[in-house]
């Protein structure tokens, strides 16, 4: 197991997700909100300990119906005035991982973790382009979380909570996005079933120029998270909506990881909608993936 939080740090620095998370599954003894959360004594580990976070994977073939060859927005001064030659197949990665920080904040409930998903499209295949990485989102966060037991319509309710999120590609000038937000999250299960609704409000910044204007109504003001597992796959739909039915955007993910060998599955992950990445938070596009994963939400 990994011992310590900075080698596990180590690992994400050097963007080695599969020696990482190769680790991080063995603490898992069951796919289910309660066992991910440790929202029962049994499941229960220590403080600053790695923990699964959100899927980790890595997609050799990341294919886009229209690549956002020059990404625009509603202020100029983030719009990228010539256009790039990219190409439609790419490369895509993801790890992600979180860790307790303070259990039991309220007696024997509330728990504060500390999260970070980072997430690239890599133009590997572009050699015009020196194979450069597009695109790369960074996403720490902090989230409070509470232990629940409410039965509703045949699911029972486990956990609520909520935290601050940032979200950024880490660039500059035409191509810098980023925001902040406060995001409220509710978990329910039964099963092979988990459920997770995201609501959540962009944090106005004091800033003179607003990267990514309207992002909210692009990308969405929360999501809903559905995961299925059974005899080793999982399958799961992540959908996103601005909430505002008559203008608004919506999108829709999914994926699904095969039982290939131990912790080592095939995946494959089908987009389409607005705001795959940070860069395309108001480009419309569909995408399809295949490569392999080794964790997954459960």
């Amino acid at each position: 197991m990994i011992a310590s939080p900075g080698k596990a740090l180590l690992c994400a620095l050097l963007a080695l997700p599969a020696l990482c998370t190769a680790q991080l599954n063995v603490l898992e003894e069951d796919a289910s909100l309660t066992s991910r959360w440790e929202l029962s004594d049994t499941t229960q580990k220590a403080n600053f300990l790695i923990r699964p976070h959100k899927p980790v994977y890595f997609l050799p073939a990341y294919w886009s119906s229209d690549p956002n060859i020059q990404p625009v927005t509603d202020n100029p001064e983030t719009s990228l005035p010539v256009p790039i030659a990219l190409q439609p197949l790419e490369l895509k990665f993801q790890f992600s991982f979180k860790f307790k920080v303070w259990r039991g904040i309220f007696g024997h409930n509330g728990d504060l973790w500390l999260g970070y998903t980072q997430s690239s499209r890599w133009q590997m295949y572009n050699a015009a382009l020196s194979r450069l990485f597009r695109e790369t989102n960074y996403e720490p966060e902090a989230i409070l979380n509470f232990r629940t037991n409410v039965k509703l319509l045949g699911f029972r309710m486990t956990m609520v909570g909520g935290g601050v999120n940032h979200q950024s590609n880490g660039r500059s000038f035409y191509l810098s996005r980023s925001w902040n937000r406060v995001i409220g999250q509710v978990g329910f299960e039964r099963e092979n079933w988990a459920i997770m609704l995201r609501p959540w409000m962009r944090v106005k910044e004091d800033i003179a120029v607003d990267e990514n204007p309207r992002i909210d109504e692009y990308i969405g003001r929360g999501d809903l998270l559905v995961v299925h597992s059974r005899k080793g796959h999982q399958i799961s739909a992540l959908a996103r909506h601005s909430l505002d039915f008559k203008r608004g955007h919506a999108s829709i993910q999914l994926d699904w990881a095969i039982p290939v060998s131990g912790y080592f599955k095939a995946h494959v992950q089908f987009f389409t909608g607005n705001g795959e990445s940070m860069i395309d938070y108001n480009h419309r596009q569909t995408m399809i993936g295949v490569g392999f994963s080794l964790m997954e939400w459960m």
